[in-house]
Protein backbone atom coordinates (compact mmCIF):
# COMPACT_ATOMS: atom_id res chain seq x y z
CA UNK A 1 0.00 0.00 0.00
CA UNK A 2 1.27 3.48 -0.90
CA UNK A 3 2.05 5.69 2.06
CA UNK A 4 -0.78 8.02 3.02
CA UNK A 5 -0.33 11.58 4.25
CA UNK A 6 -1.97 11.71 7.69
CA UNK A 7 -2.83 14.50 10.11
CA UNK A 8 -3.53 13.38 13.70
CA UNK A 9 -4.67 15.82 16.38
CA UNK A 10 -4.18 15.32 20.11
CA UNK A 11 -1.01 13.38 19.33
CA UNK A 12 0.87 14.09 22.55
CA UNK A 13 -0.72 11.28 24.57
CA UNK A 14 -3.35 8.56 24.75
CA UNK A 15 -5.23 7.51 21.64
CA UNK A 16 -3.77 10.25 19.46
CA UNK A 17 -0.17 9.38 20.32
CA UNK A 18 -0.82 5.65 19.86
CA UNK A 19 -2.48 6.34 16.50
CA UNK A 20 0.38 8.47 15.23
CA UNK A 21 2.88 5.77 16.18
CA UNK A 22 0.75 2.99 14.66
CA UNK A 23 0.44 4.84 11.36
CA UNK A 24 4.18 5.52 11.31
CA UNK A 25 4.96 1.84 11.89
CA UNK A 26 2.68 1.01 8.96
CA UNK A 27 4.78 3.24 6.70
CA UNK A 28 2.53 6.28 6.45
CA UNK A 29 3.61 9.92 6.63
CA UNK A 30 2.30 11.37 9.89
CA UNK A 31 1.91 14.92 11.13
CA UNK A 32 1.01 14.89 14.81
CA UNK A 33 -0.28 18.08 16.37
CA UNK A 34 -0.92 19.01 19.99
CA UNK A 35 -0.42 21.88 22.39
CA UNK A 36 2.14 19.87 24.39
CA UNK A 37 4.77 19.64 21.68
CA UNK A 38 7.43 18.53 24.16
CA UNK A 39 5.56 15.24 24.60
CA UNK A 40 5.75 14.32 20.91
CA UNK A 41 9.44 13.45 20.86
CA UNK A 42 8.76 9.76 20.10
CA UNK A 43 6.83 10.78 16.99
CA UNK A 44 9.83 12.75 15.70
CA UNK A 45 12.20 9.92 16.60
CA UNK A 46 10.02 7.49 14.63
CA UNK A 47 10.28 9.70 11.54
CA UNK A 48 7.06 11.67 11.94
CA UNK A 49 6.39 15.37 12.17
CA UNK A 50 5.30 17.00 15.43
CA UNK A 51 3.80 20.48 15.33
CA UNK A 52 2.67 22.61 18.28
CA UNK A 53 -0.94 23.57 17.58
CA UNK A 54 -3.87 24.64 19.72
CA UNK A 55 -6.81 23.23 17.77
CA UNK A 56 -9.09 26.01 18.95
CA UNK A 57 -6.94 28.64 17.18
CA UNK A 58 -7.74 29.33 13.54
CA UNK A 59 -4.24 30.44 12.58
CA UNK A 60 -2.69 27.24 13.88
CA UNK A 61 -5.12 25.02 11.99
CA UNK A 62 -4.54 26.90 8.76
CA UNK A 63 -0.77 26.74 9.28
CA UNK A 64 -0.64 22.96 9.72
CA UNK A 65 -2.83 22.28 6.67
CA UNK A 66 -0.74 24.69 4.57
CA UNK A 67 2.45 23.01 5.77
CA UNK A 68 1.26 19.55 4.74
CA UNK A 69 0.01 20.70 1.34
CA UNK A 70 3.20 22.65 0.64
CA UNK A 71 5.31 19.58 1.43
CA UNK A 72 3.16 16.81 -0.11
CA UNK A 73 0.46 18.46 -2.27
CA UNK A 74 -2.16 16.17 -0.75
CA UNK A 75 -3.83 15.12 2.51
CA UNK A 76 -5.18 11.58 2.62
CA UNK A 77 -6.21 11.17 6.25
CA UNK A 78 -7.50 13.44 8.99
CA UNK A 79 -7.83 11.93 12.46
CA UNK A 80 -9.74 14.33 14.70
CA UNK A 81 -8.74 12.98 18.09
CA UNK A 82 -8.06 16.05 20.25
CA UNK A 83 -10.71 16.30 22.94
CA UNK A 84 -11.56 17.61 26.37
CA UNK A 85 -13.78 16.35 29.16
CA UNK A 86 -15.94 18.41 31.52
CA UNK A 87 -17.66 17.12 34.65
CA UNK A 88 -20.24 18.95 36.74
CA UNK A 89 -23.98 19.31 37.14
CA UNK A 90 -25.79 21.27 34.44
CA UNK A 91 -26.99 23.79 37.01
CA UNK A 92 -23.48 24.38 38.35
CA UNK A 93 -21.32 24.41 35.22
CA UNK A 94 -20.46 27.88 33.86
CA UNK A 95 -21.51 28.25 30.25
CA UNK A 96 -18.06 29.60 29.43
CA UNK A 97 -16.66 26.16 30.25
CA UNK A 98 -19.40 24.52 28.19
CA UNK A 99 -18.49 26.69 25.18
CA UNK A 100 -14.83 25.74 25.60
CA UNK A 101 -15.88 22.08 25.57
CA UNK A 102 -17.70 22.51 22.28
CA UNK A 103 -14.80 24.49 20.81
CA UNK A 104 -12.45 21.55 21.36
CA UNK A 105 -14.79 18.61 20.77
CA UNK A 106 -16.92 19.91 17.89
CA UNK A 107 -15.87 23.19 16.30
CA UNK A 108 -12.14 22.40 16.07
CA UNK A 109 -12.78 19.11 14.24
CA UNK A 110 -15.37 20.83 12.05
CA UNK A 111 -12.93 23.59 11.08
CA UNK A 112 -10.20 21.09 10.20
CA UNK A 113 -12.71 19.21 8.07
CA UNK A 114 -13.49 22.43 6.21
CA UNK A 115 -9.79 23.07 5.65
CA UNK A 116 -8.92 19.60 4.28
CA UNK A 117 -12.04 18.95 2.21
CA UNK A 118 -11.16 21.11 -0.82
CA UNK A 119 -7.98 19.09 -1.42
CA UNK A 120 -9.68 15.76 -0.70
CA UNK A 121 -12.39 16.63 -3.20
CA UNK A 122 -9.81 17.53 -5.84
CA UNK A 123 -7.96 14.24 -5.37
CA UNK A 124 -11.29 12.35 -5.18
CA UNK A 125 -10.21 10.44 -2.09
CA UNK A 126 -9.65 10.76 1.63
CA UNK A 127 -10.58 9.39 5.03
CA UNK A 128 -11.83 11.52 7.92
CA UNK A 129 -11.78 9.78 11.30
CA UNK A 130 -13.64 11.50 14.13
CA UNK A 131 -12.86 10.07 17.55
CA UNK A 132 -16.07 10.21 19.54
CA UNK A 133 -16.95 8.00 22.51
CA UNK A 134 -19.68 5.66 23.61
CA UNK A 135 -20.79 8.96 25.14
CA UNK A 136 -21.79 9.91 21.61
CA UNK A 137 -24.78 7.58 22.04
CA UNK A 138 -25.37 7.40 25.78
CA UNK A 139 -25.19 9.90 28.64
CA UNK A 140 -24.27 9.59 32.30
CA UNK A 141 -24.76 11.97 35.24
CA UNK A 142 -22.68 15.12 35.72
CA UNK A 143 -21.21 15.15 32.23
CA UNK A 144 -23.90 16.84 30.13
CA UNK A 145 -21.60 19.10 28.13
CA UNK A 146 -19.11 16.36 27.27
CA UNK A 147 -21.88 14.00 26.17
CA UNK A 148 -23.68 16.75 24.28
CA UNK A 149 -20.49 17.61 22.39
CA UNK A 150 -19.91 13.97 21.43
CA UNK A 151 -23.56 13.49 20.39
CA UNK A 152 -23.13 16.59 18.22
CA UNK A 153 -19.87 15.26 16.73
CA UNK A 154 -21.61 12.04 15.73
CA UNK A 155 -24.53 13.84 14.07
CA UNK A 156 -22.02 16.10 12.30
CA UNK A 157 -20.12 12.99 11.13
CA UNK A 158 -23.26 11.29 9.83
CA UNK A 159 -24.21 14.30 7.72
CA UNK A 160 -20.61 14.75 6.54
CA UNK A 161 -20.47 11.09 5.45
CA UNK A 162 -23.57 11.50 3.29
CA UNK A 163 -22.34 14.77 1.75
CA UNK A 164 -18.82 13.66 0.89
CA UNK A 165 -19.23 10.07 -0.30
CA UNK A 166 -19.85 11.37 -3.84
CA UNK A 167 -16.25 12.62 -3.85
CA UNK A 168 -14.72 9.31 -2.74
CA UNK A 169 -14.27 10.44 0.86
CA UNK A 170 -14.95 8.11 3.79
CA UNK A 171 -16.07 9.39 7.20
CA UNK A 172 -15.50 7.10 10.17
CA UNK A 173 -16.62 7.46 13.79
CA UNK A 174 -14.60 5.81 16.55
CA UNK A 175 -16.51 5.04 19.77
CA UNK A 176 -14.06 4.08 22.53
CA UNK A 177 -15.22 2.75 25.86
CA UNK A 178 -12.94 2.85 28.89
CA UNK A 179 -9.38 3.30 27.64
CA UNK A 180 -6.22 3.36 29.74
CA UNK A 181 -5.17 7.00 29.29
CA UNK A 182 -4.84 10.13 31.41
CA UNK A 183 -7.85 11.71 29.64
CA UNK A 184 -9.99 11.71 32.78
CA UNK A 185 -7.20 12.25 35.29
CA UNK A 186 -8.85 15.46 36.46
CA UNK A 187 -12.37 14.02 36.82
CA UNK A 188 -12.51 13.92 40.62
CA UNK A 189 -11.07 17.42 40.93
CA UNK A 190 -13.56 18.84 38.41
CA UNK A 191 -16.50 17.21 40.12
CA UNK A 192 -15.54 18.63 43.50
CA UNK A 193 -14.69 22.08 42.21
CA UNK A 194 -17.87 22.53 40.15
CA UNK A 195 -20.49 20.55 42.08
CA UNK A 196 -18.87 19.55 45.34
CA UNK A 197 -20.54 22.13 47.55
CA UNK A 198 -24.07 22.54 46.23
CA UNK A 199 -27.27 20.63 45.72
CA UNK A 200 -25.49 17.86 43.76
CA UNK A 201 -22.61 17.38 46.18
CA UNK A 202 -23.55 13.82 47.23
CA UNK A 203 -23.70 12.61 43.64
CA UNK A 204 -20.53 14.52 42.77
CA UNK A 205 -18.61 13.06 45.71
CA UNK A 206 -19.78 9.52 44.92
CA UNK A 207 -18.63 9.88 41.33
CA UNK A 208 -15.35 11.48 42.40
CA UNK A 209 -14.60 8.58 44.73
CA UNK A 210 -15.48 6.09 41.99
CA UNK A 211 -13.07 7.84 39.63
CA UNK A 212 -10.31 7.65 42.23
CA UNK A 213 -10.88 3.99 43.06
CA UNK A 214 -8.63 1.28 41.58
CA UNK A 215 -11.64 -0.05 39.68
CA UNK A 216 -12.17 3.31 37.96
CA UNK A 217 -10.95 4.43 34.56
CA UNK A 218 -7.36 3.39 35.22
CA UNK A 219 -8.22 -0.17 36.24
CA UNK A 220 -6.33 -3.13 34.85
CA UNK A 221 -9.39 -3.96 32.76
CA UNK A 222 -9.29 -0.67 30.86
CA UNK A 223 -8.28 -1.16 27.24
CA UNK A 224 -4.85 -0.16 25.97
CA UNK A 225 -5.05 2.79 23.52
CA UNK A 226 -3.12 0.70 21.02
CA UNK A 227 -6.30 -1.29 20.40
CA UNK A 228 -8.03 1.87 19.22
CA UNK A 229 -4.99 2.92 17.20
CA UNK A 230 -4.96 -0.38 15.31
CA UNK A 231 -8.65 -0.01 14.47
CA UNK A 232 -8.01 3.49 13.14
CA UNK A 233 -5.15 2.18 10.98
CA UNK A 234 -7.42 -0.57 9.63
CA UNK A 235 -10.08 2.01 8.78
CA UNK A 236 -7.52 4.28 7.11
CA UNK A 237 -6.16 1.42 4.98
CA UNK A 238 -9.53 -0.09 4.07
CA UNK A 239 -11.18 0.49 0.70
CA UNK A 240 -14.54 0.39 2.49
CA UNK A 241 -14.19 1.08 6.21
CA UNK A 242 -16.97 0.63 8.70
CA UNK A 243 -18.86 3.82 9.49
CA UNK A 244 -18.47 3.17 13.25
CA UNK A 245 -15.99 1.21 15.34
CA UNK A 246 -16.97 0.37 18.93
CA UNK A 247 -13.86 -0.45 20.96
CA UNK A 248 -12.69 -0.96 24.50
CA UNK A 249 -13.75 -2.24 27.86
CA UNK A 250 -17.50 -2.04 28.53
CA UNK A 251 -18.17 -0.21 25.26
CA UNK A 252 -20.44 -2.76 23.59
CA UNK A 253 -22.01 -3.75 26.92
CA UNK A 254 -23.02 -0.18 27.79
CA UNK A 255 -24.39 0.52 24.31
CA UNK A 256 -26.37 -2.72 24.41
CA UNK A 257 -27.68 -1.88 27.88
CA UNK A 258 -28.78 1.53 26.68
CA UNK A 259 -30.59 0.14 23.65
CA UNK A 260 -32.28 -2.71 25.52
CA UNK A 261 -33.66 -0.74 28.48
CA UNK A 262 -36.21 2.04 28.63
CA UNK A 263 -34.85 5.50 29.43
CA UNK A 264 -36.01 5.30 33.05
CA UNK A 265 -34.61 1.80 33.48
CA UNK A 266 -31.24 2.91 32.13
CA UNK A 267 -31.29 6.02 34.35
CA UNK A 268 -31.91 3.87 37.41
CA UNK A 269 -29.15 1.44 36.49
CA UNK A 270 -26.42 4.07 35.98
CA UNK A 271 -27.38 6.35 38.87
CA UNK A 272 -27.83 3.59 41.45
CA UNK A 273 -25.88 4.49 44.59
CA UNK A 274 -24.91 7.96 43.37
CA UNK A 275 -27.48 9.93 45.34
Amino acid sequence: MAAKICLVTGASSGIGHATAMELLRAGHVVYGVARRAHMMGPIREAGGHALPVDVTKEEGLQRVVRTILDEHQRIDVLVNNAGAVLHGAVEDTPLALARDEFDVNLFAPARLVQLVLPQMRRQRSGTIVNVSSIGGEIALPLGAWYYASKHALEAFSDTLRMETRQFGIDVVVIQPGIIRTDFEAGTARQLREISGNGAYREMAEAMARAAEAPAGHQSDQATDPGVVARAIREAVESDRPETRYVLGWQAEALLELNSSLSDREFDARVTGGLA
